[in-house]
């Protein structure tokens, strides 16, 4: 099994038609094409296109830089928790008022995306042998791969974790000629003012929980339009995002690559 998620960030649209295009390719090419073809006889596929419906509904209609979902807090005028900083993995709560971009609730799972994936995850899906696990977020062209929530912890199989990252990468700049910087999440920078992704993230509870393979594809651009990318790079972005799945597609069906 391969897991894909975009839209956990509300504002991050890029990530969201990308998987929308992931989706798309694989289904149009079933058939005809035999690398997708073969994808879809021995994988299995779970594609999460919108983590994050009530905050990106909320992006389209209030406020376009919206981040985080829009579930009530404690304090009556402020709402939304961050996702990414929710799942049950080196969880630590933020001191940061809840009106902060970055607010991570007051306990794990807090926020019900997280909780209802955890569910899902390992009780509908428990069964599954979830071999990757690829979550689309955006700005910086970055792969990030675990830990997030520090530097000190090593994951296990960095090495062949780098190996990976840089093959994702390559097959980035062999489609589209764009460089995709491969970091630790501890380090990323990206488009974020503090460094790293921080404590409770997605990736990091799914590569300790469940997944073998996981990272986070941070999209285009470097920062000239950052989350307002415009629409002319929708089809551009999916198209070297879509490269970089084929190369883990095939790496996860024969890793000897």
């Amino acid at each position: 099994t391969i897991i894909i998620t975009g839209g956990v960030h509300a504002r991050e649209w890029i990530s969201v038609s990308t998987v929308c295009y992931t989706i798309y390719q694989l289904l149009s090419r079933y058939g005809s094409s035999r690398k997708e073809t073969k994808y879809l006889d021995h994988l299995d596929f779970l594609i999460i296109p919108v983590f994050n419906p009530d905050g990106y509904v909320y992006t389209w209609t209030h406020d376009r830089l919206w981040r985080k979902n829009r579930q009530q807090t404690y304090f009556p005028r402020c709402f939304g928790i961050d996702i990414d900083h929710s799942f049950d993995f080196q969880w630590t709560g933020t001191q940061d008022f809840p009106c902060s971009e970055d607010y991570s609730g007051e306990s794990p799972f807090e926020a019900l995306e997280a909780e209802s994936w955890n569910n899902y995850v390992n009780m509908t899906k428990g069964e599954y042998k979830i071999y990757g696990y690829l979550d689309f977020h955006s700005y910086s062209q970055e792969i990030l791969y675990p830990y997030a929530y520090s530097c000190e912890a090593l994951p296990r199989d960095l090495e062949n974790l780098l190996e990976l990252s840089y093959g994702l990468a390559k097959a980035i700049r062999n489609k589209s000629g764009k460089t995709y910087d491969v970091l630790s999440s501890c380090e990323d920078r990206g488009s974020d003012l503090t460094p790293g992704l921080g404590s409770g993230s997605a990736l990091d509870y799914m590569y300790h929980h469940r997944a073998h393979w996981a990272f986070q594809l941070k999209l285009r651009d470097t920062g000239n339009h950052g989350f307002l990318l415009p629409p002319k790079y929708i089809t551009p972005v999916g198209k070297e995002a879509y490269a970089a799945l084929k190369y883990f597609c095939d790496f996860i069906l024969n890793p000897e690559l």
